[in-house]
């Protein structure tokens, strides 16, 4: 199996674990930039790493905040590829706005965190689907806590990126516009099923196992 070195970023007031994957000696993906987008780029450059992919495991704006900046500061360093699954592409992109401020009101009933934040998005240069490969990684649908939720799973070296599907002794929200419990659980049965070693590194909270999430 192979061994990885994960550095771990905790971002925002809502504190989202984005997390650094180094892909080689120099290349790296970045999973989940939720905000704080000077302190990812301090850790990649202290790691000497430049991200070749930014994968977003949904489209919540607490996971995608600091993307502008981030994919920005980049883009004549690596150009890297902006990646979500196809069912959440709309939150990037020129219309996210409202997608957003929908979001936050239904949680917090206003969008003042979207509004003091707010930078255009992006759009995706890759929109992806149940069972594409990116980089090292495989995609798993996960819909349930947003239509397009997905995983990013390394099987060579037994590493899985959950996003806000899976926590250590949780799960993920569904009352947000786009939940689904039903959805979620079938989402987490699958995952379930799945090798018990397998390492999980959640969109919140400390790293668990699938193992230890099965019981």
């Amino acid at each position: 199996m192979m061994e990885k070195t994960i550095t771990h970023v905790t971002v925002g007031e809502i504190e989202t674990n984005c997390w650094i994957y180094p892909l080689n000696n120099t290349a790296c993906a970045v999973i989940d930039p939720g905000a704080e987008a000077g302190k990812i780029t301090a850790r990649l450059k202290a790691l000497n790493l430049n991200p070749v992919y930014i994968l977003l495991t949904h489209g919540h704006f607490d996971h995608i905040a600091a993307l502008p900046q981030l994919a920005a500061a980049y883009a004549a360093v690596s150009a890297p590829v902006i990646a979500i699954h196809r069912e959440d592409a709309e939150y990037l992109g020129p219309n996210a706005r409202q997608v957003h401020r929908r979001s936050f009101t239904a949680a917090a009933g206003n969008a003042y965190y979207v509004d003091a934040l707010w930078e255009d998005m992006p759009s995706p240069a890759v929109l992806l689907s149940e069972g594409d490969t990116i980089g090292p990684f495989r995609v798993l649908h996960l819909p349930g806590h947003t239509p397009g939720s997905a995983a990013f799973y390394d099987e060579g070296a037994q590493i899985l990126f959950s996003g806000d599907t899976l926590f250590r002794g949780d799960y993920g929200r569904t009352d947000l516009p786009g939940g689904d419990e039903a959805k979620i659980m079938a989402s987490l049965k699958r995952l379930f099923t799945m090798n018990k070693d397998i390492r999980v590194y959640p969109g919140h909270g400390p790293a668990t196992t699938i193992g230890e999430e099965a019981r």
